[in-house]
């Protein structure tokens, strides 16, 4: 069996409306569907850059106490913490630099996780 999750920490850490800090988390390999449900939101049909957050939102499965993830959460990580997350996601997922990929990735994904 191949390893499905992984651990990460960003670097400077959700702040909910406490004001606790969510730094500790983990990220799930993407699935297709992760990568064509947002393509049907209205909010990324307006702004194709959404799609980063939607993406993020359903493979990353907690974050410090937080069980789940909803866009409205990551629309409020701080740019820093979005870049590595992109980083991490290309990365578990086979897109990045240190793992070997393949050439024909879809240009779609590549322009929802690039955004």
């Amino acid at each position: 069996m191949f390893q499905k999750e992984f651990e990460f920490t960003l670097p400077k850490g959700y702040v909910d409306p406490d004001g606790n800090i969510h730094r500790k988390g983990v990220m799930r390999l993407a699935t297709a569907i992760d990568e064509i449900a947002p393509l049907r939101d209205p909010r990324v049909k307006s702004n194709p850059a959404y799609a980063t957050i939607i993406i993020l939102s359903r493979v990353i499965t907690c974050l410090g106490a937080l069980s789940e993830l909803s866009p409205m959460v990551v629309e409020n990580f701080y740019a820093q913490d979005m870049n590595y997350l992109q980083d991490f996601y290309r990365c578990i997922n086979g897109f990045g630099n240190e793992v070997s990929s393949s050439e024909d990735t879809s240009h779609v994904t590549e322009q929802l996780i690039n955004a």
